[in-house]
């Protein structure tokens, strides 16, 4: 095939018009989100200054949504994948007590889809607006070849700050001290690819539109729950804390001995939270063993909290949602984490 046309790169797929009025669309909502430190925007790096800290330290982060991109596709509603990734991201941060200062985004499809762009925008934008962070830059890919109709990929990039004396990294986590944990709003981002097949969701997409009396929604709403921002509601209380672990894949036992110094556990028990109707759900559609449910899924709890027993108090009553989940102790056989 000859490609004498000026509109030969539109004819392997790649439409060069259609981008450039999606990134004019990007840029308007981005600028939502500036802050007075955002210096630059839009040449080939974007410039933000930090200001008000005596030794700051960068924290950076880099995420994707997974496979709940594919049932934000299959219902056409992709809103909410934009919060989950900004907000996954400011929650990872956060657990070194970082604040987030920008954030980039990356979008990869087979074919551009304005629409679908804008849509993932809007509410990566709304995210980055309630948890004072900028929109500052990110980039859209058109693939053809890599990415089938209707799918893409969408990962985020964040940095943020923190005084130096200020950044939380679990050292003085001690026997004694308490695990606290702060509810999930669902999946969040996590077991998505499990979930897919225990409801078939690949071969009957329709079942997305089943509504369950239990969950009080349908199972597509359900499972498009935005993942939920703890920074918001722990930036005050920061320099109560300890610890914290945001509860992502790998579940309890594969986030919370990140925190944990050498020689420590932590004693989670199960039932001192109200596990969330979804996971009861999956467990009874597919009889998957708890220890596997736990290994997978948050359970419920998407940030836990380490304090001492003499912030205790300040913490609950500061964080009513907050529930005693656990307690930290001495290792015994090497065992980072206890769950019964």
């Amino acid at each position: 095939m000859e490609f004498r046309s000026k509109q030969a790169y539109a004819l392997a797929g790649v439409d060069i018009e259609a981008s450039d009025k999606v990134k004019e669309s990007i840029a308007r909502q981005a600028k939502s989100t500036f802050s007075p430190q955002v210096l630059n925007f839009g040449s080939f790096g974007s410039i933000f200054q930090i200001k008000g800290y005596d030794e700051p330290v960068l924290v950076s982060s880099v995420d994707g949504v997974g496979t709940k991109l594919k049932i934000a596709s299959l219902l056409d509603k992709n809103d909410t994948v934009g919060i989950d990734i900004v907000n996954h991201c400011v929650n990872d941060i956060l657990c070194c007590g970082a604040e987030p200062l920008f954030f980039l985004d990356y979008i990869a499809m087979g074919k551009l889809m304005p629409e679908q762009i804008e849509s993932i925008i809007s509410g990566i934008a709304q995210a980055c607006q309630k948890a004072d962070c900028s929109l500052i830059g990110g980039e859209t890919a058109e693939m053809p070849g890599i990415y089938s109709q209707g799918n893409y990929d969408l990962v985020g990039f964040i940095v943020g700050v923190v005084e130096r004396e200020n950044i939380i990294d679990g050292d003085s986590i001690a026997p004694g001290d308490t695990v606290l944990g702060l509810p999930s709003s669902g999946l969040h981002t996590n077991g998505y690819s499990l979930v897919r097949k225990v409801f078939g969701i690949d071969d009957n997409p329709h079942c997305l539109q089943t509504f369950y009396p239990q969950l009080g929604k349908t199972l597509g709403e359900e499972l498009l729950q935005p993942h939920h921002c703890y920074y918001p509601q722990l930036k005050p209380f920061l320099p109560l804390i300890k610890g914290l672990a945001h509860i992502t894949g790998g579940g309890f036992a594969g986030n919370i001995p990140r925190i944990l110094p050498d020689g420590l556990t932590a004693h989670i028990h199960k039932g001192s939270w109200d596990m969330l109707p979804i996971f009861k759900l999956i467990q009874e559609k597919s009889n998957i063993e708890t220890a596997e449910m736990y290994r997978v899924f948050n359970m419920g709890i998407g940030m836990t909290i380490v304090c001492s027993p003499q912030q205790l108090n300040k913490l609950t009553a500061a964080l009513p949602q907050a529930k005693i989940i656990g307690e930290i102790a001495k290792a015994k056989e090497g065992k980072r984490i206890i769950i019964d």
